[in-house]
C-alpha cells in the first residue's frame, strides 16, 4: 500500500477550497452584473396557472439586483366571463374584436381581477409589487388603428417615467395592457405589444415571454432555439407561424431595435425567468437581430 506524504494530504482540500473559491467568485461576479440589468416579462393569460412560480422567480431576481417589470394578459380569462355573460368574443388574426361592451369586461378582468390579484400574491410572497394599467399617468397613448377591431389600440407612445420612478423605489411594477386613445378614451391594447414597446423604452437588456407554448416550433415537432428577424418574418410569410403567435413574434421584432435578445418559453418551464441569468437559455426560442 502507497504511502501518503503529508504534503499531499494537504494538496487535496487545497486544491478543493481553490476551486470553491473561484466558483464563489463567479457567482458573486455574475450577481454584480445583474445590478445593471432589466428583464422585462410578459406573463400570458394561458400561463397564468403558473404565476406563483414565475414571481417567485421575479421576486428572487428583483433581491439579486435585477429590475423586472412584469407586463400581463388575460385572455382566456375575458373570454370566460365574456361567455358568462353572453357577450360573443370574435377574433381577427390572432387580435380580440372589442366593442364598447367588450372593453367593459376586459377593464373588469384585468384591472380589477388579475392584476390585483398578481399583486396581492407578490406581497404575500414577500415581494414588493405595485399594480399598474397602461391608462395611469398616461403612460400608454394609442390610436385606434383598424375599425374592424373595435377598441383596440395601436401604440402610439409610452411614457416609461412612472415605471423607472417605481423601480428605482425598489417595486416589482405589474403593469395591465391598456391605453389612452383620443379624448381620453380607453382601448384594449395586445400585451405582447405592451411589453415590447415598454422593454424598448426602458432599453431593457431582456424581453422574455411567458406562455402555453415552449417557444417556436416546426410542423415536425422541431423546436427553433434561435432565430434572427429575417427568418421569423420568412416563418410568417410560409404560413409556419400563424393565428395568435403572429402578433407576438411581430411584437418580439420590434423590441429587437432596442432590446439585444427576446426569449419565448413555457411558464410551465421551472425557474424559465432564472435561467436567463447566464443568458443563455436553452429552453424554448431566442429571437435576435
Amino acid at each position: 500500500m502507497k504511502a501518503i506524504s503529508i504534503h499531499e494530504k494537504e494538496d487535496e482540500p487545497s486544491s478543493h477550497h481553490r476551486l470553491l473559491v473561484e466558483a464563489v467568485q463567479e457567482t458573486l461576479s455574475l450577481v454584480a452584473t445583474l445590478k445593471q440589468k432589466t428583464f422585462v416579462v410578459k406573463l400570458g393569460g394561458s400561463a397564468l396557472e403558473y404565476q406563483r412560480a414565475v414571481l417567485q422567480d421575479l421576486i428572487w431576481l428583483h433581491d439579486l439586483g435585477v429590475k423586472v417589470v412584469l407586463v400581463h394578459g388575460g385572455g382566456p380569462s375575458i373570454t370566460a366571463w365574456l361567455q358568462k355573460l353572453h357577450i360573443p368574443t370574435r377574433f381577427e388574426q390572432g387580435q380580440r374584436v372589442t366593442d364598447a361592451q367588450t372593453l367593459e369586461v376586459v377593464r373588469m378582468v384585468l384591472c380589477g381581477h388579475i392584476n390585483r390579484e398578481l399583486v396581492a400574491l407578490t406581497t404575500e410572497m414577500g415581494g414588493d409589487g405595485v399594480g399598474l394599467c397602461g391608462t395611469d399617468g398616461h403612460m400608454i397613448q394609442a390610436h385606434v388603428a383598424n375599425e374592424r377591431l373595435g377598441l383596440v389600440g395601436e401604440i402610439d407612445t409610452i411614457d416609461a417615467s412612472l415605471v423607472l420612478h417605481l423601480v428605482a423605489l425598489g417595486y416589482i411594477p405589474i403593469i395591465a395592457p391598456l391605453g389612452l386613445g383620443a379624448n381620453n378614451t380607453c382601448l384594449n391594447i395586445n400585451a405582447d405589444l405592451v411589453a415590447s414597446r415598454l422593454a424598448g423604452a426602458l432599453k431593457a437588456d431582456r424581453l422574455i415571454f411567458l406562455s402555453d407554448v415552449n417557444g417556436i416550433h416546426l410542423p415536425d415537432g422541431t423546436n427553433l432555439a434561435e432565430l434572427d428577424a429575417a427568418q421569423a418574418t420568412a416563418l410568417i410569410a410560409e404560413g409556419i407561424i400563424y393565428g395568435g403567435m403572429i402578433p407576438k413574434i411581430k411584437a418580439c421584432l420590434q423590441a429587437l431595435a432596442d432590446v439585444p435578445r427576446v426569449h419565448i418559453v413555457s411558464g410551465a418551464v421551472s425557474h424559465a425567468l432564472l435561467s436567463e441569468i447566464e443568458g443563455h437559455s436553452h429552453m424554448g426560442t431566442t429571437i435576435t437581430r
